[in-house]
């Protein structure tokens, strides 16, 4: 049912009352509706002036399945920073992914929209052979197709032996000692090292055989057969069996842990894995890609130590960060994150930190210190989100978007956020709604916690800027953001009122 709802007559007080009344009485229908109907489809609503928003967000946050959760609100106008509705907008929440905001605002301010991420080989040539080392900074990019490039390089200067071949990759943390086991053994939280190549992920096929024999296991790439143990207690089901399968891997050696069962016929079952060891991984297809050129390599290592021979011979760069922080954002990609985080750490002196992780998180906090971001109101230990270390508040949160909406490249910056309705994490999000195609912003997921926070431009009202946390909830996922597209759709449809 759609109601419609007239201009004001001649009274800003009947007004006033009469939108309360339909506020309460919306509220109660809506809380029953949200039990009822979680993925109803959005109904048309009257717009909001300004002085009505606060009001309409508190019928929301009010209701009962919220009384033992935490939501924290702040809205302000862009660029004025008027604020129209705060709601313990000072207080820390768990991000989740929008941490990330914070990540990419420092990696644009700090290198710029144009600066490439270098993977570069050094060579010397000595008696004994050409010595050569591939030095990697973290480009999350990189794929088999750039080894291919960095090997015809070598074979264009005339190389065809390599005595001595060395990867080098001094960092000592791939794995975030914050982030929960039950994460790092899943593939968005894949190691994170100055070695990257293919997302640090293996890609894996399961398909059923003849009923109850084991589900039968085939990588993607064939070579990674000789590398893993696999546990594999899955079977093949009757046309009448429940489907579902369990892919884990243990996380001190490479075992492989298969579980679950498929029909027989079923379609395969395709999944991917993190790799447990990123130095070596990069190694071996670095030197399947020189053998696919004609260069033998007589030793191989990896080296954890910097190494300053040679002069680069070969090179090859990551797309700009414009482009980076944009893959960052749309796709909450936890390991581009993490990798910019840590792209960070470049410049920053070793005496402060001989760990490459705590680095980047000091220049984070000083870059966005040196914008003018008060640096009390966040305190992360990951760029991704991905850590429930992390504490932010909204008011962090709005302050780096109004910040960074005001920068030469701020423009940029905001492209880098899901469109609602449109691309990246908003695609469901927001269709046939007012908001379609006005908002953007960057959401958020964990167990309890969802986010969201971005700008919004309605059509009658001037630009916004918002953030929205709610933490310690035990609703389900889509209950959650239900509630934060509410609050979003009257941002939407807020108007400019006399």
């Amino acid at each position: 049912m759609t109601t419609h709802f007239s201009d004001p007559i001649d009274s800003a007080s009947f007004q006033k009352a009469t939108w309360l009344k339909f506020l309460l009485l919306s509220s109660w229908i809506s809380s029953c509706l949200f039990v009822l109907l979680p993925n109803r489809a959005w109904s048309a609503a009257p717009a909001l002036c300004s002085s009505q928003l606060p009001a309409a967000i508190e019928a929301i946050a009010n209701r009962p399945m919220f009384r033992r959760s935490r939501l924290g609100v702040l809205v302000q106008t862009l660029g004025k920073r008027e604020t129209l509705y705060a709601r313990d907008a000072e207080q820390y929440f768990v991000p989740a992914s929008n941490a990330k905001l914070l990540t990419t605002a420092a990696v644009l301010s700090k290198f710029g929209s144009q600066y490439r991420i270098r993977t570069s080989v050094y060579g010397a040539q000595t008696a004994n052979g050409w010595q050569i080392r591939l030095v990697g900074q973290g480009d999350p990019s990189l794929t088999d197709a750039q080894l291919v490039s960095l090997a015809q390089q070598l074979t264009q200067k005339g190389i065809r032996r390599i005595a001595q071949l060395q990867v080098e990759d001094i960092d000592t943390e791939p794995l975030n000692d914050d982030w929960a086991v039950g994460d790092v053994r899943e593939s968005y939280g894949a190691p994170v090292s100055r070695l990257i190549l293919n997302r640090n992920l293996l890609a894996l096929t399961l398909s059923p055989q003849a009923l109850g024999q084991p589900l039968r296991l085939q990588w993607e790439d064939s070579a990674q057969a000789d590398q893993w143990t696999i546990e594999n207690t899955s079977v093949t089901g009757n046309a009448q069996a429940s489907e579902y399968v369990v892919v884990e891997r243990d996380l001190t050696q490479p075992i492989l842990r298969v579980s679950g069962q498929l029909r027989v016929g079923a379609a395969p079952y395709s999944d991917v894995v993190a790799i447990d060891d990123p130095a070596a991984h990069f190694l071996k297809h670095f030197q399947q890609a020189l053998s696919k050129e004609g260069i033998v390599v007589d030793r191989a290592q990896v080296s954890r130590l910097p190494n300053r021979f040679g002069t680069e011979i070969a090179s090859v760069d990551s797309p700009t960060i414009a482009e980076l922080i944009k893959f960052t954002n749309q796709n909450s990609d936890n390991l581009y994150a993490e990798a910019l985080l840590k792209l960070l750490s470049q410049g920053t002196p070793a005496k402060l930190s001989p760990s490459i992780l705590a680095q980047g998180l000091l220049t984070l906090t000083d870059v966005l210190s040196r914008l003018g971001i008060n640096s009390e109101r966040f305190s992360i230990v990951d760029g991704a989100g991905l850590a429930r270390q992390d504490l932010v508040t909204p008011s962090a949160l709005v302050e780096t978007l109004q910040t960074m909406s005001q920068q030469p490249e701020g423009s940029l910056y905001r492209a880098s956020l899901p469109i609602a309705g449109l691309n990246g994490s908003l695609r469901n999000r927001f269709q046939n709604t007012p908001a379609q195609g006005i908002l953007q912003a960057k959401t958020g997921t964990l167990t309890g916690v969802s986010a969201m926070s971005g700008y919004v431009s309605p059509i009658q009202h001037p630009p916004l800027v918002f953030s929205f946390i709610l933490n310690q909830s035990k609703d389900s996922t889509s209950l959650q953001r239900d509630a934060l597209d509410e609050i979003a759709l009257l941002l939407a449809q807020l108007r400019s009122c006399p």
